[in-house]
């Protein structure tokens, strides 16, 4: 069986190359295909040698620093890619991958990270945020969106079995393409993170500090418990504002290479977390440290973080808003006792890299009327399509 791994754009190693990555270990035979290539060297070890087949957009100007600027070029260009000798493809969608071309006696598999956010539900967020409410440039950009949206909804059509990362995405991909999908969390690592020792008195905030992630929101409201401690690491557009707003009870370390982030996680009370997350990777590590989290109640928290039955790993607040977090903080510590860090462990192994590759393969086996694979442990029953 021939297989393909088609993903949008190689340039970082992050969330959605962690799932490609894992993809290579399941089919180690499969080709690779992607709009653009650009991984520095450094960074390029999760292929295993491979180099992926790229479009016409990888020799375009200036497109090694702005090949997102190519996106109405990029529905044109996957559909360029050439895969009618493959007999099962596998695309890593959060944008384009989706719209490659494939035939009736092709098995096409999509996961998707997220629907086109920015051309469905976030438009007028993403407008508002770029400052492009009115005026010309304004029109010309939600016509390109229109036509995005049309060509994302069109594309769904070609595929044969949608699986999304978390039920939250499975929602989306239900409102956007009128189509069910299967749910398979993303892989997490969580052999690279241990059990901590003794805890100290500090709570932890740690993620980008971009616009949703809302860092400042939750140094606000630490600012209003003087008494608590809070360490927030992470870079971003938000660092400055973070610092401006820190109070003496609030540390601001930046960025901070992985050993030192992992040594904070180990070491803290518990991780705040107040973005809305289509899944959400940085609750799972924490609770691979034994720490437990307090989170924002909705998107991937609410499958990422256990806050029932007698094994509980977190607590949700119910609004982005100072006076819920710090009432989910007293809340935390009137409870204390029950957040273990074994259960938080125990819970955080759900979401290992073995299982992704397990029930992933299970399914694809399933769609193409194989005898699945057998492993893998986790909190979702793998739904029928």
């Amino acid at each position: 069986m021939k297989v393909a791994i088609v993903h949008e754009w190689l340039a970082s190693y992050a969330g959605s190359e962690r799932v490609v990555e894992q993809l290579l270990l399941l089919y180690p035979e499969a080709d690779l295909f992607a709009v653009v290539d650009f991984l520095p060297d450094c960074e390029r070890a999760f292929l295993r040698g491979k180099r992926p087949a790229t479009t016409f957009i990888q020799h375009l100007p200036k497109a090694r620093t702005h090949f997102r600027h190519y996106l109405p070029l990029m529905p044109l260009a996957i559909e360029q890619l050439d895969l009618s000798t493959y007999d099962l493809v596998i695309s890593s969608n959060h944008a384009v991958a989706k719209g490659v071309i494939t035939g009736p006696n092709q098995l096409h598999v999509s996961y998707v990270h997220s629907p086109m956010r920015y051309a469905w539900d976030f438009q007028h967020q993403y407008l508002r945020e770029s400052g492009m409410t009115g005026g010309a440039l304004s029109a010309i950009v939600r016509l390109m969106l229109h036509y995005l949206r049309n060509w994302d909804a069109r594309s769904a059509l070609g595929v044969d079995r949608f699986v999304a990362n978390s039920a939250f995405i499975a929602r989306r991909i239900e409102k956007t393409y009128r189509r069910e999908s299967e749910v398979i969390h993303p892989p997490v690592n969580v052999r690279k993170f241990e059990l901590g020792g003794a805890r100290e008195d500090f709570y932890l905030s740690a993620s980008r500090m971009v616009a949703y992630k809302r860092v400042p929101l939750v140094v606000e409201a630490f600012a209003r418990m003087p008494d608590k401690r809070l360490v927030v690491i992470g870079d971003g557009p938000d660092f400055e504002r973070v610092k401006a707003i820190a109070t003496p009870n609030v540390t601001v370390l930046g960025y901070q290479a992985d050993a030192e982030m992992v040594s904070y996680m180990q070491r803290a009370k518990a991780l705040v977390f107040a973005a809305e997350e289509d899944f959400g990777i940085a609750p799972v590590e924490a609770q691979a440290c034994g720490t437990p989290v307090i989170a924002y109640g909705r998107g991937g928290s609410l499958e990422t973080v256990n806050v029932r039955g007698d094994a509980p790993t977190g607590v949700f607040f119910p609004e982005q808003a100072v006076p819920a977090i710090i009432a989910a903080v007293a809340e935390f510590e009137s409870r204390a006792g029950e957040f273990t860090p074994q259960n938080c462990r125990v819970w955080a192994e759900g979401f290992s890299e073995e299982n992704f590759r397990a029930r992933f393969g299970a399914a694809v086996d399933g769609y193409l009327g194989l005898t699945p694979r057998t492993g893998g442990k986790g909190h979702l029953r793998l739904a029928a399509v």
